[in-house]
């Protein structure tokens, strides 16, 4: 029973409730994780009603059927009292056909969703899928990327927990070993990562992520920068020669004169045959100007090779390959928070024994609410460092380990490290090592318990200096015995010979 003009004022309703809920939903606290997962979800959902309305309210106002335009004209012609007595009469006649139909205003449901909000019900407490290890969003399950990875031909055998530090540190992976097997498990880590960041982030949009990284990819690849691939493994294949522009010569004569080598390479750069004579040449390029590639003859184009045909296969392989890892990196980057808690987590399940562990289930099991590590908060007056079971250790422990001795590290980028043993841990740890790495330094036993950037450089020279002064110099430390049985160097002795003094 609804016209168009009813349509467009539903819609325009719904599009004003949507956004006060959506207001109301975000300022609405969130005090857990679970809570503010949902509410992202909620806020996602809303989200895309308000879309399809704003779509469907827009269509309504282009009118290319141009049924609003017959409304508008019959309500607002010389016969409106007539159109507005056969509404009557057709709404009327509705009801008579159905006398207990109910029509439920749009307000109620909102309402409901108010109330959800408040009280939330068992289905609006667990509106996405986690599994037991994700821990509704707070860590990453990667063990069956973890197994594909460790099964791939020639990869180094690492325990989970090292694979949670470096699994996109992909550019330390050599370039013969990227094959379809390392292929297939990127498109597995990559449909992981982002379903898991459908699930954790839902309001952020993965694909825009990823289109704006594909333009500096595209630079980085045609640069030979982008992470282990170097530019002889990236560098596109192009077509050999430079260009001419025909536009300053009238005739093939005029084109003969610049010699069989520029004709040559212009011919090149469009991809046509470049051999026979020279007038064959001049006329042959002559013979595309002002006309398209497409529009040349296909006899006049040169033969693509096998070999430089498998050639571009092969780059366009390599790039596929680039660009998945490309996606890697900014995914890992955007769930960079979860997983170092995953990290966390999994040391601390590692150090717990077979009891503490059924305990720690059982009281998963038990309790219905999965986040009461964060609706109670310990009693922690000096910042301890929680211990596996979410409570403060003691303060002996604490003095013990020097845990409350803070050290930073201007080559990790200021990272600090609290107490003596994790900083002496950091200096064979990845984050050191890339700092190291960047700064184009080797990370040896020599820069040990080395901290600035300044000492590091310093000390570098210094170490490289002396290797030079250590090295063997033949020019002044190779030594000859002349004719008269005078011992010289290899420089002076030469010099002798030269003049035939010897």
């Amino acid at each position: 029973m609804e016209t168009l003009l009813e349509q467009q004022r539903r819609y325009h309703e719904e599009r004003e409730r949507l956004m006060d809920a959506m207001t109301k939903q975000m300022l609405h606290p969130s005090k857990t994780h679970r809570e503010h997962i949902n509410s992202d979800h909620m806020l996602k959902q809303l989200l895309d009603r308000y879309m399809e309305s704003t779509t469907e309210l827009k269509d309504l106002y282009d009118d290319k059927d141009g049924l609003r335009k017959e409304e508008v004209q019959s309500l607002s012609g010389p016969n409106e009292f007539a159109e507005f007595y056969s509404r009557l009469k057709a709404i009327k006649e509705f009801h008579r056909k159905h006398p207990n139909e109910i029509s439920v205003p749009m307000s109620v449901e909102f309402e409901e969703l108010n109330n959800i909000r408040e009280k939330p019900s068992e289905e609006f407490q667990n509106m996405v899928d986690f599994t037991d290890e994700e821990g509704y969003g707070k860590y990453l399950d990667m063990h069956e990327c973890y197994e594909r990875f460790i099964n791939l031909k020639g990869m180094e055998k690492i325990d989970y927990l090292k694979y949670l530090s470096t699994f996109d540190q992909l550019f330390d992976i050599a370039k013969d070993r990227k094959n379809a097997a390392y292929r297939s498990y990127l498109h597995m880590l990559l449909e992981y990562l982002q379903n898991y960041c459908h699930r954790v982030k839902p309001l952020l949009d993965v694909g825009e992520e990823i289109e704006k990284i594909r333009d500096e990819f595209e630079d980085q690849w045609t640069d030979g920068s982008f992470p282990g691939w170097p530019k002889e493994a990236s560098g596109a294949l192009q077509h050999v020669g430079a260009h001419l522009d025909l536009s300053a010569f009238s005739s093939w004569e005029e084109l003969a004169s610049l010699g069989l080598d520029r004709l040559k390479s212009a011919l090149m750069a469009l991809n046509v045959k470049c051999g026979g004579t020279l007038e064959e040449r001049s006329q042959r390029l002559f013979g595309t100007k002002g006309k398209r590639l497409e529009d040349l003859d296909v006899s006049m184009f040169a033969k693509s090779k096998p070999g430089k045909a498998g050639k571009t296969r092969d780059s366009e392989r390599h790039k596929e390959i680039a660009f998945l890892e490309c996606q890697v990196y900014r995914l890992s980057e955007i769930l960079s928070e979860q997983r170092a808690s995953t990290r966390d987590n999994v040391q601390r399940k590692q150090a717990r024994t077979g009891e503490e562990r059924d305990e720690s289930d059982e009281e998963h099991f038990s309790d219905d609410d999965s986040d009461d590590d964060e609706n109670d908060i310990p009693y922690n007056p000096k910042n301890l460092p929680l211990g596996w079971d979410g409570k403060p250790i003691p303060y002996w422990l604490y003095k013990l380990h020097g845990l409350n001795i803070n050290y930073s590290c201007e080559i990790c980028g200021n990272y600090t490290y609290r107490g003596p043993k994790a900083f002496q841990r950091h200096f064979a740890e990845w984050r050191h090592a890339h700092g190291m790495r960047c700064l184009g330094i080797p990370n040896t036993a020599h820069f040990a318990n080395v901290t600035l950037i300044e000492d590091a450089v310093a000390l570098w020279q210094k170490i490289k200096s002396a290797k030079e002064d250590e090295r063997w110099r033949p020019d002044t430390e190779e030594e000859f015995e002349d004719s008269a049985g005078n011992v010289v160097t290899k420089k002076t002795y030469d010099d002798l010979k030269r003049q035939g003094l010897l």
